[in-house]
């Protein structure tokens, strides 16, 4: 198998030792809307909001893209990002906010306008800190990028920003 097509773990295989799932958590919702962060990435439906992996489907808009048509590459890691964050959430809850302390993404192709795959999962857990990995595919399978972050819970109280 090339590193190129790598086929979706959506079929469940688990990337969480026995016994550290967590309960379910409420699922967030799956269109972002017109002025929130989900609007601004264009996401499109949540795929999967499992504890410690989820999928979210974004689109890429031509509005997001240089050179002829290559999504630039702070959305490709913003949606990585966001769906290691909803594995993160989907294990942990809501009450603790997962901050990224480092995030590193390479990238393998172009992302085009059309619909992606942002995969993410936690590979491994502390107490505060945990280590996430995830993918953007195309819709088929191929791999465009993939990412590495080490995620610290915050209390939600804590980071709350106040709207002014």
């Amino acid at each position: 198998m090339s590193d190129e097509q790598i086929p979706s773990p959506l079929a469940g295989e688990g990337r969480l030792a026995a016994g550290e799932r967590g309960e379910g958590f409420p699922r967030p919702a799956d269109a972002g809307q017109p002025g929130t962060l989900q609007g601004s990435l264009a996401q499109r439906r949540i795929v999967r909001f499992d504890p410690g992996h989820a999928v979210i489907e974004y689109e890429v808009l031509p509005e997001m893209c240089h050179s002829g048509g290559v999504a630039q590459g702070g959305f490709v890691s913003g949606w990585i990002d966001a769906a290691m964050a909803h594995a993160v959430m989907a294990r942990h809850g809501f009450d603790r906010v997962p901050i990224s302390l480092e995030l590193k993404v390479s990238f393998f192709a172009p992302a085009n306008p059309g619909r992606v795959l942002a995969e993410g999962w936690i590979e491994r857990a502390g107490g505060r800190t945990l280590f996430a990995e995830g993918r953007l595919t195309t819709l088929d399978g191929k791999v465009l990028a993939k990412a590495s972050s080490t995620i610290q819970l915050i209390d939600a109280a804590k980071v709350a920003a106040k709207m002014v």
